[in-house]
């Protein structure tokens, strides 16, 4: 299966709160859901791996084109995906990078995460003050945005 979509700045502002040494990058958590919405397309509500191999820079005018391609299911009944994308202004020629490649699975009955929410925060929970955070990391680059 091919699922295919389009980013840029001008569509997904939010997208700009996220920049490296001034570079706006897709967060890794995007890839993160990407691959969690194709797997629930084809029954593999499961991320059981994913590895990101290359950043994801979104031009300051334009877009990008995104595919995210899940392959058939193995023996074991786990699929590979994958997420590709490529700059609007290279043109339909260019080449597509592989920015995440991973694993879908299908959670057993009975896997489910057992957590219980209605006691926040867990018991034997200890404070952390992370108060200085965003100042610490815009001091090494990393530029999150309110958003």
């Amino acid at each position: 299966m091919l699922l295919s979509g389009r980013l840029s700045l001008a569509t997904h502002e939010w997208l700009a709160d996220h920049a490296v040494h001034g570079v706006v990058l897709l967060p890794g958590t995007a890839f993160v859901e990407l691959a969690v919405l194709a797997g629930d397309q084809v029954g593999c509500g499961r991320v059981e791996e994913l590895i990101l191999e290359a950043p994801l820079i979104l031009p300051e005018k334009g877009g990008v084109h995104l595919q995210v391609e899940v392959e058939e299911a193995d023996a074991s009944g786990f699929r590979e995906v994958s997420v590709f994308s490529r700059a609007e202004a290279e043109g339909e020629g260019a080449a597509w990078t592989r920015h995440a490649h991973g694993l879908l699975g299908s959670a057993a009955p009975g896997s489910e995460a057992r957590f219980d929410f209605g006691v926040w925060p867990p018991v034997g929970a200890e404070l952390v003050d992370v108060s200085g955070e965003y100042v610490r990391a815009a001091e090494n680059g990393l530029e999150y945005g309110s958003v």
